[in-house]
């Protein structure tokens, strides 16, 4: 079979904190889909974030996916382990033209959208992650940036847009999503979602969009199976597929599961997790499916 032909889906926590209902409902739809369809289902640790990602968050989770009924091919890809993968893609970005260094801190990217509020352009527009980036860095000098660089500032990689999208050409970017049909990637919605995203940080050498979408093609993934939360993230990554050359998986994002309140579970949420309600005698079987209420993104 080649990868398109078998299925192969995967489950892709971040050990930041112990895994909740909502973790072990997406979990088990991956498993699922593939179960019903005689694939595989992966696990995946994205552990790119030094600072948060802990030993014995990384423990619970292998025995709270156990506790759910999850099993999993081996071996387990943990990110930390695979930078130069990272490293190799951002290459192949750089060798296109479309990355420039950003050296504005948090602060400074406020207090240029602060300072930009009464500009005649929507510089103050919003994506799904918040305020988009102004493009405070993006057509610095080649003079300008050796200062920066000669003087040791701190930097992240960003990814240049409107070079991204000049190399498409005359192409419709698409993507399929399994409940919402086929899903044009195009410009204005590249540009408003998200912008010069970061695909790599000064204390991380890479980011989320990146390392998954690298990830994905070397897993050979064939479904991604996750929250409607992420369903914006995904025109951005068929267009980084695009740039590297990835064939793109088919998505399934489905709805989220929420507390009676209809709040979305979150890791803060301790009295939900997988951890505490398996201490309390209760059962998997129990928890997922019979009275799972969803919530809208």
């Amino acid at each position: 079979m080649s990868k398109r032909q078998q299925v192969i889906t995967r489950f892709a926590p971040s050990p930041t904190g112990h895994l909740h209902l909502g973790h072990a409902y997406s979990a088990k739809r991956a498993y699922d889909f593939a179960q019903d369809r005689g694939g595989q289902f992966l696990l995946r640790i994205e552990d790119i974030d030094a600072g948060r990602c802990k030993p014995e968050y990384e423990q619970a989770i292998y025995e709270d996916l156990t506790w759910v009924g999850l099993t999993w091919q081996e071996p387990i890809r943990r990110q930390s382990e695979h930078f130069d993968d990272y490293k190799q893609a951002l290459g192949i970005l750089d060798q296109k033209g479309v990355l420039f260094p950003c050296f504005c801190t948090r602060k400074d990217i406020r207090r240029e959208i602060e300072q930009s509020s009464q500009a005649p352009h929507d510089i103050t527009a919003h994506s799904p992650e918040g305020p988009l980036y102004p493009g405070t860095c993006r057509d610095l000098t080649p003079e300008a940036r050796q200062v920066r660089h000669d003087a040791g500032t701190p930097y992240a990689l960003r990814l240049n847009m409107e070079k991204a999208l000049s190399l498409l050409g005359d192409r419709t970017l698409t993507w399929t999503d399994l409940e919402a049909g086929e899903q044009a990637a195009t410009a204005d919605i590249l540009r408003s979602l998200l912008g010069d995203a970061v695909l790599a940080r000064k204390d991380t050498p890479t980011s989320y969009h990146l390392s998954v979408v690298v990830d994905d093609h070397l897993q050979n993934i064939s479904h991604v199976i996750r929250g409607k939360d992420l369903f914006h993230a995904t025109h951005l990554h068929r267009l980084l597929q695009f740039l590297l050359g990835y064939e793109p998986p088919i998505y399934l994002h489905h709805d989220l599961l929420c507390d009676e309140n209809g709040i979305r579970y979150a890791k803060r949420d301790n009295s939900q997790t997988l951890r505490n309600l398996r201490a309390e005698g209760h059962r998997p079987a129990d928890l997922l499916y019979p009275q799972a209420q969803f919530c809208s993104v």
